[in-house]
């Protein structure tokens, strides 16, 4: 497909205390008004601008939805249009944003800080005005954060049902189709087998926190999943294994139409490939094969099926990826968005979608989830550079 490039930055500064108090004097609120009217304008004349070396399709077009969004990792979008962006860091950094935008135009209104001092709140989903958080060994829950977001609300603990471990600890959660909660347990190292079950796997529960379950095992570290729109079933990504070369094994593209499968970590990676450590122990024919092999080491994470209408239709019922990009293989992969098409539930392409934040071995970027939003657009996170990129499809 012959690609162009085709892109845009928005600058987008006005980050408010949510500590700070608001004034309600006119003089004040026409003082907010005009800064953030000169937000939005600065923001639309760096629009002409190019974002230098990022190409997509014929017809799409990239800008900087938000920026100073330092760490920002998984997405959700309230009914209202604000977006809630989580992030991996640790102490004073460890924050979850909120990003308003009240008339829907194509730039996050500024960024608010709902919490901090949080532990890798890397998972954020929404459900009946309720924002669930999930830091590395708890979940926890803003009520009514739509309208509480600005005021560092106080919040609530689900579940501290889950390990306090660093490697792979971070979560990414999401409230499933039958109103569970699900949150991933990644491996605890590498390669190894684990006596304790959350280990390697997905977990489910009740938003209450009770009902505690693992739902699938063998999943190393998925930092992404979402639901069919039609059949309602759990799709993830799932990150390989290190140290096989930098070509084997690949990430996958999952899908788990049942609870109680197992995907293969440690003993098989790909559906095909018999771990030369654990592979004896499990053969590949008891584990459940990808839809799609990705590449090796692309760090796979975030990924949502696109049913937007407002895209050319080869584009609809497609699998997007954000991949976050490789951290130890001799010539760096991934760096980009790509896609995934399919005939039902059968994979009949991998393709690139956006790329060149990786130029050169020079990475200007990495994505890590993205979202379709209600008019059409795809936000998409970036932790490398702080920003919430939001691409269109123009025509």
């Amino acid at each position: 497909m012959k690609r162009v490039l085709l892109a845009a930055v928005g600058l987008f500064a006005c980050e408010k205390s949510a500590s700070a108090p608001v004034s309600s004097s006119p003089q004040a609120e026409k003082s907010a008004e005009t800064v953030q009217s000169a937000a939005k304008e600065t923001a639309k004349i760096a629009d002409a601008q190019s974002l230098p070396g990022i190409t997509l399709p014929p017809g799409f077009r990239i800008a900087v939805y938000a920026a100073d969004v330092k760490g920002a990792r998984s997405l959700a979008l309230s009914p209202a249009g604000t977006l809630f962006v989580g992030t991996r860091l640790n102490g004073r950094d460890g924050k979850v944003y909120a990003i308003p935008n009240a008339d829907g135009d194509a730039h996050g209104d500024r960024v608010v800080v709902v919490a901090e001092g949080l532990h890798a709140p890397n998972g954020v989903a929404l459900h009946e005005g309720a924002l669930y958080v999930g830091e590395q060994n708890r979940v926890i829950r803003f009520d009514d954060v739509e309208q509480t977001f600005a005021k560092k609300p106080a919040y609530k603990v689900v579940s501290t049902s889950f390990p306090d471990k660093d490697h792979h600890g971070w979560k990414f959660i999401a409230v499933g189709p039958d109103k569970k909660l699900y949150v991933p347990v990644g491996a605890l190292c590498n390669l190894c087998e684990s006596k304790d079950p959350r280990f390697a796997s997905i977990t489910r529960m009740n938003l209450d926190g009770s009902g505690f379950e693992i739902f699938a095992n063998g999943v190393r570290n998925t930092v992404g999943f979402a639901w069919h729109p039609t059949t309602h079933e759990l799709w993830f990504t799932d990150n390989g294994r290190d140290d096989l070369g930098d070509d084997v094994p690949g990430d996958e593209l999952n899908r788990a139409p049942t609870a109680g499968l197992h995907f293969g970590y440690p003993y098989c990676h790909n559906g095909t490939i018999a771990d030369p450590e654990f592979g004896k122990k499990k053969p590949c024919s008891e584990t459940t094969p990808p839809v799609q092999v990705l590449g090796a080491h692309v760090a796979a994470l975030g990924m949502r099926f696109n049913t937007s209408e407002k895209w050319p239709e080869a584009y609809r019922g497609r699998v997007f990826i954000a991949e976050h990009g490789s951290w130890n293989r001799s010539v760096k992969v991934g760096y980009r968005i790509t896609s995934v098409a399919l005939e039902g539930n059968v994979a009949k392409s991998y393709d690139v979608f956006a790329e060149g934040w990786l130029a050169n071995e020079e990475v200007s970027g990495r994505p890590v989830d993205l979202l379709f939003a209600p008019d059409g657009s795809m936000l998409v996170s970036d932790d490398g550079e702080g920003k919430i990129y939001r691409i269109s499809y123009e025509g």
